[in-house]
């Protein structure tokens, strides 16, 4: 399913950055500013428009029909005081330490050998489970 325009005006890529940064912070061992800096480099490639994909999609996996509009106006009411909040601490699983590796390839700071992992079909297959549970972790975070 694709996302409406609307959510990546609301879901920037500072604004993703910033709900997880201290996640990617803690794992990484690193202060907050460089893993903003590090969130901020991976996400001006193609992984921004597959976090809004998958966020788009967690916020639509309902049993019901959820109202589009109702859904962006509570994203943009959770966003509007402080949109570069920072988000709690994701709890760490296989999938979600994948998705960190994905931006760690994507920021240019992995490894050769985690590149190789990532391109097996065991790795393809983490890599988008990962990507699809960031995306319920920030649908979790805009519409608190």
């Amino acid at each position: 399913m694709s996302y409406p325009p609307r959510l990546g005006h609301l879901m920037t890529r500072a604004v993703i950055a910033a709900r997880l940064r201290p996640t990617y912070a803690e794992s990484h061992e690193i202060d907050e500013e460089e893993a903003q800096s590090r969130l901020e480099r991976a996400l001006t490639g193609q992984l921004w428009e597959l976090l809004l994909h998958a966020t788009w999609d967690a916020l639509n996996d309902k049993k019901r029909k959820v109202d589009e509009n109702a859904v962006l106006e509570k994203i943009a009411g959770t966003l509007k005081d402080r949109p570069l909040r920072p988000g709690r601490k994701a709890m760490l699983n296989p999938a979600f330490s994948a998705f960190l590796v994905v931006i760690d390839l994507e920021a240019g700071t992995a490894s050769d050998a985690a590149r190789k992992v990532l391109e097996s079909p065991q790795g393809e297959a983490m890599k988008r489970e990962g990507i699809a549970h960031a995306g319920r972790f920030l649908a979790n975070e805009l519409v608190k």
